[in-house]
C-alpha cells in the first residue's frame, strides 16, 4: 500500500510539473546553481582537507614534528622546518624505534627527464627504498622500489613512473619496463609504474617519477656539495611511519621520547655549540610530536584551508538562498492550487496524504536540481582548481571527477534542500479554510504562512547583504594587493626557469651555459636586458643563510639569518630595482675575484643607520666562526619577494658567478613590447644552444603576480559571483511575495482608491511593509559581516573588518534591488481599477 501511494504521488507530481514547465525549469535551474556550487567546492574541499591517502590502512600512518633549537641548513617545500629531518636522523629513528612497522622518507623536487630525445622538466619525488612497502602499494605495471634499490650512494639508478605521467608521456605502453629514462642527463632504468589511484604521499602533488634517495646527488645536484646523506645539520626530508598493530599515537610518542632525547644528545655532543642556553633548548626543551598522517602532509593544504572554508561557507549560504527562493515560488504556486487542495480535503483526503504528495513533489525537484548541479560541478571544479593553484591545463594536482563521496554529498544536499523548501507549501496547506478557498480563486494563506513569507524574504535580503559584504572585503583586498608597490617594475618583463643541471651539466658547464643563455637573450630583437637569480621574485620561494657583521655582536636570541639571493650581473638594472648607493654586480665580480655583496635598505638601516654608511663594510657568510671576507659594494631598495603581502626583510645579494656550486636559475628578460612577442624567440635561442636544455614555466611577470595572489583572486571572483546570484534570488523572492500580497489585497486596494486614496498612497502602502523587512534584514546583516570578517581576518589586506566603503556598498546595492523588485507590484497595485476590484471580489 505504501509503495502504491508513493507511485501514485510520483505520477501526480510529474503531471503537475509538466503543467507548469516554466516553474519547474526555474526551480531546477535555481537548485542546480546552489547544489552545483556546493558539489564543485566539496570536490576540492574533500581532496585537500578530508580525504585519506589511497594506501593500505591509512589510519595507521603518522608523521613527526619536532621542537627545540637548531643550527644548520634547512631545505623545505613548505610548512616550516620543524616538519623536516636529516637523513641520518631518519635512519636512526627508522632502525632504533620499537613502535613502528616501518618508516619512510621523502622530498619533492623537479628533474629534467628525457625520453626518445625529448627533454622536459617534470615534478619528481625522491623517496626511501621502503616507500611503497610502508604504504602497502602494489604496482600497476612491473615492480615498485624496494629497500635493496636504495643502498649505495649514486649506485641505484632506477625509477618508478607515476601512473598519470606513464599514461600521458608513454601512452600507457607496457614495454617501458626495463627501458632507460634520462634523469638530469643520467640513464635510469624504469622498474615499473605506480598504482593508478595513487599520486604521492604528499597530497596535492603529482610527481612524474619516483627516485631513490641514494641518487639524490644526481636528482638534486645542488645538494651534492653538502653531502646531505651524511650530514646531521641539514634537514630536508619529511618522514612517515606506520604504527604497529594496537599501537596508539600517544603510546608511540611516549615510546619515542627516550630515543629522541638520546639522538639529540648525540648530535649535541658532535656540535660546536657553546651557549648553555642553546644546549638547554636543543636538548632539554626539545620534543618529538607524533601526529596523524592519514590524510598526508601537504603545505599547500595550509594555504588553501581558510579559502576553502570561506568558499564552502559561501556555497552553503547560496544553497540556503536557493531553498528559500524555491519555497517562495512554491507559495506563489500554492495560491493557484488552493482550490485543488481544498477539494481533495473535502473529498476525504487525509492530511498525511497531502503532506506525502507535497514531499514527493519537492523531492522530485530536488533530484532534478541535484542531477543538473552534478552535471556542471566538474567544470566548475576544474576552473576552481586552476584558479586557486594557478595550474596549467593538464597539470592539475587535484581531480575534478565525481566519485561516490561527491555523489553522496550532493544527494544529501539535494535531500536536505527538498525537505527545507517543501516546508513552505506543507505549512500553507496543512490547515486550509476550505469554505473560503472553494469560493475564491485566491489562496487562503494563514497568518503563519504570511509570516513565513516575510521571514523568508528578510532572510534572503540579509544573506545577500552578507555575501555582498564578504565580496566587497575580498575585492578590496585584491585591489590593495595589486596596488602595492613591489619595489621593481613588473611590466615588459618575461621570466622562466632554466636549469642546465637537469640536462646532466656539471657545475662548470652549468655556469657557462647560463652565461651563454643570458648573452644570447640580450642580443634578441626586442630584448633590452637579461639577468638571472637562484631566488625568484613573487614565487613563494626564499633562500636564507647565516651571516655575521663585522663589529656587530648579536644578542643571544637575535637571528642573523637573512635572505640570500644569488644574482647575475645587471640583475637590478633588468628588473629595475632602485640602486640607492654604490654599484651593482658586473662581469668583473667573477669566481676568483674578491667576494662582494649588495644589501637592501632594511639591512643597511639595521646595522649601519643609512645606505651610504653600509658601503665598504664587511660581512661573512657564517655563524661568526669565519673572518669577514665579503665587502658591501651597493645598497638597493626593498622589494616584495615571496608574496605581495610582505616585504623581503633584510637581504644580502651575492654574485651568482661566485657561487661554488652553480644551480639552476630564474631568468628575467626586459622587453620593449609585450613579453609574449619574444617568448618564442627565447625558446628557439635556448634550444639552438642545446636541444636538451629545457625552458620551463615561461610567463610574464604580470602573470606571475596573478599566480602570487591566486587565493585572493579566487575569493574575490567567486564571492562576486555568489553575491550577484544571491541578489537575483532575493529579487525574485521579493517580487513573488509582493506580487502575491498585492493580489490578495486587491479588494482592500480597490476600497482605498474608491474612498479617495491617491495612487502614491497605494504605492507607499505596498512598499512600506517590505521596506521595513529589508531595513531589519540589513541591520542584522551588517554586524554579521563584521563578525565573519574577524574570523577570516588572515585573508584580508589593507582593509578593516568594518570597512565603511564595503558596508555602504553592501547596503546600497541590495536596497536598489529591493526597490526595483518592489516597483512592478507597487505600480500594478496603483493602477488597480476600483470598480473592477470590487466586482471581482
Amino acid at each position: 500500500m505504501f509503495f502504491s501511494d508513493i507511485t501514485d504521488d510520483l505520477r501526480f507530481a510529474l503531471r503537475q510539473l509538466r503543467r507548469s514547465p516554466g516553474f519547474a525549469l526555474t526551480a531546477v535551474l535555481t537548485l542546480a546553481l546552489g547544489i552545483g556550487a556546493n558539489a564543485a567546492i566539496f570536490i576540492l574541499f574533500d581532496q585537500v582537507l578530508l580525504r585519506m591517502l589511497p594506501v593500505e590502512r591509512p589510519n595507521e600512518l603518522v608523521r613527526f614534528v619536532w621542537s627545540g633549537a637548531y643550527s644548520g641548513s634547512a631545505s623545505s617545500f613548505g610548512g616550516g622546518r620543524s616538519n623536516y629531518f636529516s637523513y641520518p636522523m631518519y635512519k636512526d629513528l627508522r632502525d632504533r624505534n620499537q613502535v613502528f612497522d616501518g618508516m619512510l622518507a621523502a622530498v619533492r623536487t623537479s628533474a629534467g627527464l628525457s625520453w626518445q630525445n625529448q627533454a622536459e622538466n617534470e615534478d619528481a619525488e625522491v623517496v626511501s627504498g621502503n616507500y611503497f612497502q610502508v604504504l602497502g602499494l602494489k604496482p600497476a605495471l612491473g615492480r615498485l622500489l624496494i629497500p635493496q634499490d636504495d643502498t649505495v650512494k649514486n649506485g641505484n639508478a632506477v625509477a618508478v613512473l607515476g601512473y598519470d605521467y606513464w599514461r600521458m608521456r608513454f601512452a600507457s605502453s607496457r614495454d617501458v619496463v626495463g627501458q632507460t629514462l634520462l634523469v638530469n642527463g643520467r640513464p635510469f632504468t624504469i622498474l615499473g609504474v605506480a598504482p593508478q589511484n595513487f599520486r604521492s604521499a604528499i597530497p596535492g602533488y603529482k610527481p612524474g617519477v619516483f627516485l631513490p634517495i641514494s641518487m639524490v646527488d644526481v636528482v638534486m645536484p645542488w645538494m651534492a656539495s653538502r653531502d646531505d646523506l651524511h650530514s646531521h645539520r641539514s634537514i630536508w626530508l619529511t618522514l612517515v611511519a606506520r604504527l604497529k598493530p594496537g599501537m596508539t599515537i600517544p603510546q608511540a610518542q611516549a615510546g619515542l621520547a627516550p630515543l629522541w632525547h638520546a639522538l639529540r644528545a648525540d648530535e649535541l655532543a658532535n656540535s660546536e655549540a657553546t651557549s648553555e642556553r642553546y644546549r638547554k633548548n636543543f636538548l632539554d626543551n626539545s620534543r618529538l610530536q607524533v601526529i596523524d598522517d592519514s590524510t598526508g602532509f601537504s603545505p599547500e593544504r595550509m594555504t588553501l584551508k581558510t579559502p576553502l572554508f570561506i568558499l564552502m561557507s559561501m556555497a552553503v549560504l547560496l544553497v540556503t538562498m536557493c531553498c528559500i527562493n524555491i519555497a517562495t515560488l512554491l507559495l506563489l504556486r500554492a495560491a493557484a492550487r488552493a482550490r485543488e487542495m481544498s477539494m481533495r480535503y473535502a473529498l476525504g483526503a487525509k492530511r498525511g496524504r497531502i503532506v506525502s504528495q507535497l514531499l514527493v513533489e519537492g523531492g522530485l525537484l530536488g533530484v532534478a536540481g541535484g542531477a543538473a548541479g552534478l552535471a556542471i560541478a566538474p567544470a566548475v571544479t576544474q576552473f576552481l582548481v586552476r584558479l586557486m593553484t594557478s595550474a596549467d591545463p593538464g597539470t592539475e594536482a587535484y581531480s575534478a571527477a565525481l566519485d561516490f563521496r561527491v555523489l553522496l554529498f550532493a544527494a544529501a544536499v539535494s535531500l536536505l534542500a527538498s525537505l527545507l523548501f517543501s516546508v513552505a507549501p506543507i505549512l500553507h496547506f496543512v490547515r486550509p479554510d476550505m469554505a473560503i478557498a472553494l469560493r475564491q480563486s485566491a489562496g487562503t494563506a494563514s497568518k503563519g504562512t504570511q509570516r513565513f513569507r516575510k521571514f523568508a524574504v528578510g532572510l534572503q535580503i540579509a544573506l545577500s547583504v552578507v555575501l555582498l559584504g564578504g565580496a566587497g572585503l575580498f575585492v578590496r583586498t585584491l585591489d590593495n594587493l595589486r596596488q602595492q608597490q613591489v619595489g621593481f617594475e613588473t611590466s615588459h618583463l618575461v621570466t622562466f626557469s632554466f636549469d642546465p643541471t637537469q640536462s646532466g651539466y656539471d657545475y662548470a658547464r652549468t655556469s657557462q651555459s647560463i652565461a651563454t643563455a643570458l648573452l644570447t637573450i640580450r642580443q634578441l630583437p626586442g630584448v633590452t636586458n637579461a639577468a638571472a637569480t637562484d631566488d625568484p621574485e613573487l614565487s613563494g620561494d626564499s633562500s636564507h643563510s647565516d651571516f655575521s657583521v663585522q663589529g656587530y655582536k648579536p644578542s643571544e636570541d637575535e637571528s642573523m639569518v637573512f635572505e640570500q639571493p644569488r644574482i647575475s650581473a645587471g640583475y637590478f638594472a633588468t628588473i629595475r630595482q632602485p640602486l640607492l648607493a654604490g654599484r651593482e654586480f658586473t662581469d668583473a665580480d667573477a669566481k676568483d675575484a674578491p667576494k662582494v655583496a649588495v644589501v637592501n635598505l632594511t639591512f643597511a638601516k639595521r646595522f649601519y643607520g643609512s645606505a651610504q654608511n653600509a658601503l665598504g663594510r664587511m660581512l661573512s657568510e657564517s655563524d661568526g666562526n669565519v673572518p669577514p671576507d665579503i665587502t658591501i659594494v651597493g645598497v638597493v631598495g626593498v622589494v616584495k619577494h615571496t608574496d605581495l603581502r610582505n616585504d623581503m626583510g633584510a637581504a644580502v645579494y651575492m654574485p651568482y658567478a661566485q657561487m661554488l656550486h652553480p644551480v639552476g636559475v630564474q631568468i628575467y628578460a626586459r622587453t620593449v613590447q609585450a613579453p609574449g612577442t619574444v617568448e618564442a624567440e627565447i625558446r628557439q635561442a635556448i634550444h639552438a644552444q642545446d636541444s636538451t636544455l629545457v625552458v620551463d614555466s615561461m610567463r610574464s611577470m604580470d602573470e606571475q603576480i596573478d599566480r602570487s595572489d591566486s587565493d585572493e583572486r579566487t575569493l574575490a571572483t567567486l564571492a562576486i559571483a555568489f553575491s550577484l546570484l544571491a541578489l537575483i534570488l532575493a529579487a525574485v523572492g521579493l517580487y513573488g511575495v509582493l506580487a502575491y500580497s498585492t493580489e490578495s489585497r486587491t479588494r482592500e486596494i480597490g476600497v482605498r482608491l474608491a474612498l479617495g486614496s491617491s495612487r502614491r498612497g497605494v504605492i507607499t502602502l505596498v512598499v512600506r511593509e517590505m521596506a521595513i523587512i529589508a531595513a531589519v534584514a540589513i541591520v542584522v546583516a551588517l554586524p554579521t559581516i563584521v563578525a565573519l570578517a574577524r574570523l577570516f581576518r588572515s585573508q584580508l589586506y589593507g582593509v578593516t573588518t568594518a570597512d565603511p566603503q564595503t558596508l555602504a556598498a553592501a547596503v546600497i546595492l541590495p536596497a536598489f534591488v529591493v526597490a526595483l523588485a518592489a516597483a512592478i507590484p507597487a505600480r500594478r497595485a496603483a493602477s488597480t481599477d476600483p470598480a473592477q476590484a470590487l466586482r471581482t471580489e
